[in-house]
């Protein structure tokens, strides 16, 4: 039974229940200023596997899902918000300067909200003989990359048109620091991108989310993309719409500024986008029989060189039923590359659109869109998109 939708028990035993499970009835401010009536809110642990690790029984790959109903739910669908690589579901609760943040914004909208974090990640729990030892997690690196990119001359010219970030971007700023503080890291996403441990962990823990939660919409951010084409492929029936945000890429092998190994190195991605099997037709029984060729010119100044498969190409015969929204903003390290992922998914008979920010009118949002000062205008067009794409 599900603590948090009792409905028939006696008061006192109910108001006991709600206590001990984190459920609550309850109001908190919108973006707005508005106030935002929940009917419910709690936790929840979803997957892992027992593993006996030095002669002793542990649980391994367990997810902490936090979420909110509100009182006045007008959307069929939940989103489930999962966070990038190095991140943790506060990514979508409050941005580092107080406002509020992309869950809320979904709330207001009349869904119910589920923010996750990966296994290994924030309130879920880490094994570190599983996992590895924890790595460190740099503070240059994060300026770089989110937050102050233009300040460092030999990135990716895109990022020169940042401009949307809460303050300097450096440390010192408290904004910044604030930040950083809820920052995550381990080994395999310093050496291989997140790795495949955690593409297939949190993918796991996902497919029993949706197991017991779905039909859903699925928001996923960076690297979460990985697992979040292995969720879209495993259950194509409980993914109502994927919301993709500059989701890992660009197809196959690594880009310049892309994290893990360096450009063209090795097929990281050796099924596309991911690590681990997706179900293409005609089927291939390995990742080797998907041929593939690299684009011999790039579309345009500061792009890359696109991988794509040789024809004839082979069918996404899962990800072509799930809705797709690919999101770009203008001054990320992802605006090189995520036309590629988009080329690769519609040659592959995906129903995918592709939404560049700048195209919108909204301009200078690096990566980390989601805590940035425009954070609601970007929800909005998510939202619009969901009206109009999931039925």
């Amino acid at each position: 039974m599900d603590i948090c939708k009792a409905r028939s028990f006696p008061l006192v035993w109910l108001l006991t229940l709600v206590l001990l499970s984190g459920c609550a009835a309850l109001t908190t401010s919108s973006s707005s200023g508005d106030t935002l009536a929940i009917a419910e809110q709690g936790y929840f642990h979803v997957g892992g596997t027992y593993q006996t690790i030095d002669k002793s029984e542990v649980l391994v790959g367990q997810m902490y899902v936090w979420y909110q109903i509100p009182k006045q739910l007008r959307r069929p669908y939940p989103v489930v918000l999962v966070h990038g690589g190095g991140q943790t579901g506060t990514n979508f609760l409050r941005t580092p300067d107080g406002r509020p943040g992309w869950a809320d914004f979904f709330l207001q909208e009349g869904y119910t909200v589920y923010v996750i974090d990966w296994p290994g990640h924030g309130k879920s729990n880490y094994v570190a003989p599983v996992y590895g030892p924890p790595g460190l997690v740099l503070t240059a690196a994060r300026e770089r990359r989110f937050t102050a990119p233009k300040e460092f001359t030999d990135n990716w010219p895109q990022a020169q048109k940042h401009t949307q970030w809460p303050g300097s971007g450096r440390k010192g700023d408290p904004i910044f620091d604030h930040f950083l503080a809820s920052q995550s890291i381990t080994p395999t996403e310093i050496v291989k991108g997140a790795g495949p441990l955690n593409e297939k962990l949190t993918a796991d823990a996902l497919i029993a989310l949706l197991d017991k939660i779905g039909p859903v919409i699925v928001l996923t951010h960076s690297m979460s993309g990985k697992p979040g084409w292995l969720v879209a492929d495993a259950r194509p029936k409980l993914v109502k719409g994927m919301l993709a945000v500059e989701p890992n890429g660009p197809p196959f092998h690594e880009a310049p500024h892309a994290w893990g190994s360096s450009p063209g190195e090795k097929l990281t991605r050796p099924w596309g986008l991911t690590a681990f099997p997706v179900a293409y037709d005609p089927p291939v029984k390995s990742s080797s029989e998907i041929k593939i060729v690299q684009d011999e010119k790039a579309d345009g100044p500061g792009l890359v060189r696109c991988y794509r498969q040789s024809e004839p190409a082979r069918r996404l015969v899962n990800l072509q039923q799930v809705p797709t929204l690919i999101l770009q903003s203008e001054a990320s390290y992802h605006a090189g590359y995520d036309h590629c992922t988009v080329r690769f998914l519609r040659q592959a008979g995906v129903n995918v659109d592709f939404i560049k920010l700048e195209d919108m009118g909204i301009m200078g949002n690096g990566h980390m869109m989601m805590l940035e000062k425009n954070n609601q205008e970007i929800a909005k067009v998510m939202t619009d998109w969901l009206q109009k794409s999931v039925k």
